[in-house]
Formats: structure tokens, sequence, C-alpha cells
């Protein structure tokens, strides 16, 4: 029993590991080149509104 305890144990601890893995490469990989684009759209257009104002 000691063993079968032992190995449940450390299937969910691998899976907490291999979930948290997957969450933080998709986040790495998808949302922040995502977020870095957004964020390089947003000063192009406060630059482009500063040069049509300054004209």
């Amino acid at each position: 029993m000691k063993k079968f305890s032992k190995g449940i144990i450390t299937g969910v601890i691998g899976t907490l590991v291999a979930t948290a893995a997957g969450v933080f490469a998709v986040k790495k990989t998808i949302i922040d080149p995502e977020l870095r684009k957004e964020a390089f759209i947003n000063e192009n257009r406060r630059k482009a509104a500063r040069k049509r104002v300054s004209h």
C-alpha cells in the first residue's frame, strides 16, 4: 500500500507540474506576443495622431 500511495502522490505532482508548464508555455508563445503587438500598434497610433495634429 505504501508504494501505491507514493505512486499516486508522484503522479498528481507530475500532472500539476506538466499543467503549469503548459500554461506557462502558452502564455509565453501566444499571449505575450499578442500584448506586445497591441502595445506597438497603440504606440504607432499615438505617434500618427501627434503628427496629424502638429501639421
